[in-house]
């Protein structure tokens, strides 16, 4: 059967695998899938994965469904296992927790406050359903341009220099965050997708498009187009680190 990766694509992921040891024999990952294109050709990814890899790993997918309906799953729940469905993968739905009450005063003022408390609620009950189940890893669909996004939110958002790591190992090991789609752009995921005849479900959350990561998206995009070549170097920067000419005081 004719790969659905091109041989760039397959060596990029490979490479991603290789250069930050993301799978071990005996690994058990459980997979995020919100909806999106990325988390969507992530789930094929890691399935069709497993027969070509030198070692062996479990895998469950998993989706937080954040409008659960009377105790059933909604209507984008649904739509995910579907689309997972026409690949033969299954996808275990779970209700999301409820994150913390923010203030009027806070939601009126920033997005900023609401999606920060929903986003660490997510990311706690994936922690803790990894840890009641034995899972070594989670697998989540960040990309180049996601990891090239973030350094710029934390930069100006933020005042640090940092990204989101291909593999970060957490709790002393126990768990790691692995993002096995690092070294590939957005459009070659959605060139994938469109492959696979995989469609991406629309978010139904009512903030969508109108965070501060969508402005640095827009500003990162001006920045690729006004300076050509702009988008590989600042990637390449974010593992070329010169810190002795950054603004370390004397001690």
């Amino acid at each position: 059967m004719k790969s659905l990766l091109t041989a760039a694509e397959n060596r990029n992921i490979g490479r991603a695998m290789l250069d930050y040891r993301m799978l071990a024999d005996g690994d058990r990952v459980l997979l995020a899938v919100s909806g999106g294109v990325d988390s969507l050709v992530l789930a094929w990814l890691m399935h069709w994965w497993r027969n070509k890899a030198p070692v062996h790993y479990d895998l469950q997918t998993v989706h937080l469904d954040m409008q659960p309906e009377d105790g059933s799953r909604s209507d984008v729940a649904d739509l995910i296992c579907r689309e997972l469905g026409h690949h033969d993968i299954s996808c275990q739905v779970l209700a999301a927790e409820k994150p913390a009450p923010v203030s009027a005063s806070q939601a009126k003022v920033s997005a900023k406050a609401v999606c920060f408390q929903c986003a660490r609620s997510r990311r706690h009950q994936l922690f803790a359903y990894a840890r009641k189940h034995g899972f070594t890893s989670i697998a989540l669909g960040h990309h180049a341009d996601d990891i090239v996004e973030t350094f710029f939110l934390n930069l100006t958002c933020a005042g640090n220099i940092s990204t989101m790591r291909p593999r970060q190992d957490l709790f002393s090991g126990r768990l790691a965050l692995i993002r096995p789609l690092a070294y590939l752009r957005k459009k070659s995921i959605i060139a994938i997708a469109n492959r696979l005849g995989l469609h991406p479900v629309s978010s139904n959350c009512p903030l969508s498009g109108k965070t501060r990561r969508d402005d640095i998206r827009q500003l990162v995009e001006h920045l690729y187009t006004k300076i050509p070549g702009s988008r590989e170097h600042v990637f390449a920067a974010l593992g070329n680190v010169r810190s002795e000419y950054l603004l370390t005081p004397v001690q």
